[in-house]
């Protein structure tokens, strides 16, 4: 396994491929559907980057520091998380879950739950109306330890549980880590603070929840970005571990229920993903990226609240496997609305440029002049095909004619990136007049992985044509010389 950089920073662990240098090419498993695993993104690890300064307790979302050391959401990553989830849902086997209290009679016998109630606090059974359900109703005023759960789990480190709080609150997890076997405590807290550190005690505000939600947290991408908390953009690197979760504290008034702590937790977050871009979508149907971006010498800068082609496309691509999964028509008609920039200029705001009057083009950085970025264009087109394949004739007509009129001039404009040992990221050469941009050999593998896709939705020679010579090039391959 080998770690390759990834769109959105960092780097993530790939697995299962053919090597060519530290690029990764894909076999492309089966015809791409809209509901299957995306491109190769059950490889992709979201959370790890060094770019993720944390995933917010209250979004339940990665906050990037791709551009700016502050944090902010940032589209494409929140869809790429979402994703990679769903595909490795799809590809891994069912995780393992311990439960450790669900307050019911029956589950009693199989597993007592051991609860430590200090002086001042008290812990109780009630039935819930809205739930339908028993579920433990806790009083531990600030002043005392808490009540706690034994969990002492060495194996799985995803905690989950059903949270509702009367009044402030917390509910925090005690790690054994590989430090020296130091304790250290994160501290889910009913503010909205980003995150915290300080001594061994880590800290992220999950909201007032004073209504019934499932918080679902990775124990190990928690701890590690709290003790690799920076001002900078990165997170510092940090080889810490939980080794094991050893109790569950929870401090205020409120009921807990459904305690279980598992291997993984894909589809929450996926549906975190989900969720997060039906909330943020605004009334033009984008999701602005709030960070300025310049994206080279000779292009005007894109102030804050621009949009991107490829954060709509892979936006789409989650979206549609949210409906497929729910038929929650919300997901569906918050990616109808996502099509509205692709028919707007840059300069209107919008995402499409047009290439020598002639090729419609929709920009992952919609600068003046337009930059035609390579991959940012073919994410864009993916998810118009899965809208326009989900969302049936009549709905999903826009899509199909953006689709089809964007299939069409990448097909004629392939050729422009073709280096005849590589591939170029964009056409900055030919809009400035500048030395071409070369495309990374991540980049390249991506613009492989990218067309083999394509291939199967699309009977085109052209695109297997280019997938071969593409290919060869990571061997040393090169076109003919004269």
């Amino acid at each position: 396994m080998t770690s390759t950089p990834l769109k959105g920073g960092g780097k993530a662990t790939r697995s299962s491929c053919r090597s060519a240098g530290y690029s990764k090419v894909y076999t492309q498993r089966a015809p791409y559907h809209p509901d299957g695993v995306f491109m190769s993104f059950e490889g992709y690890n979201v959370e790890v980057r060094d770019r993720v300064k944390c995933i917010s307790g209250v979004e339940g979302v990665p906050l990037s520091t791709q551009w700016g050391p502050q944090g902010y959401f940032y589209p494409i990553q929140i869809a790429q998380y979402g994703l990679s989830h769903y595909s490795k849902n799809l590809t891994e086997k069912p995780p393992h879950v311990e439960v450790y209290e669900t307050a019911e009679e029956k589950d009693r016998a199989s597993r007592s739950a051991e609860w430590t109630v200090p002086k001042g606090c008290s812990l109780s059974t009630v039935s819930d109306r809205a739930k339908f359900t028993s579920v433990k109703q806790f009083i531990a005023p600030d002043n005392t330890e808490g009540i706690s759960l034994q969990l002492g789990n060495t194996r799985d480190f995803i905690i989950s549980f059903d949270l509702k709080f009367i009044t402030n609150g917390s509910v925090s997890v005690v790690l054994e880590t590989t430090e020296k076997n130091q304790l250290f405590t994160v501290h889910y807290v009913s503010n909205n603070q980003l995150i915290a550190f300080k001594d061994r005690d880590i800290y992220y505000g999950i909201g007032p929840r004073t209504s019934w939600s499932t918080l679902t947290r990775d124990l190990v991408t928690d701890l590690r970005k709290g003790v690799g908390l920076s001002n900078t953009k990165a997170v510092k690197q940090t080889k810490i571990m939980p080794k094991r979760v050893v109790r569950l504290v929870a401090k205020g008034r409120g009921f807990l229920d459904n305690v279980t702590i598992s291997a993984t937790a894909h589809m929450a977050a996926f549906f975190a993903a989900s969720n997060w871009l039906v909330r943020n979508q605004d009334e033009r149907g984008g999701w602005p990226i709030m960070v300025t971006r310049k994206l080279g010498e000779g292009f005007k800068s894109l102030d804050p609240g621009w949009y991107s082609a490829m954060a709509q496309g892979q936006a789409i691509s989650t979206l549609v496997r949210a409906y497929l999964l729910t038929k929650d028509h919300a997901f569906l008609s918050s990616a109808l609305r996502a099509t509205a920039p692709y028919k707007l200029p840059s300069e209107q705001r919008g995402v499409k440029a047009v290439f020598m009057n002639r090729h419609d083009w929709y920009e992952e950085y919609p600068t003046s002049p337009s930059s035609f970025v390579l991959n940012g264009f073919m994410y864009s087109l993916i998810g118009l095909y899965d809208l326009k394949e989900t969302a049936g004739e009549k709905l999903g007509k826009e899509a199909r004619v953006l689709y089809e009129r964007g299939m069409e001039s990448l097909k004629a404009m392939l050729p422009l990136y073709d280096t005849g040992s590589g591939t170029i990221y964009d056409l900055r050469h030919f809009m400035l007049g500048t030395a071409p941009n070369l495309a990374r050999w991540d980049y390249h593998t991506t613009h492989i992985n990218q067309l083999q896709l394509l291939s199967t939705i699309d009977e085109s020679p052209l695109f297997k044509e280019f997938v071969k010579r593409w290919k060869s090039y990571l061997r040393g391959g090169r076109a003919k010389h004269n």
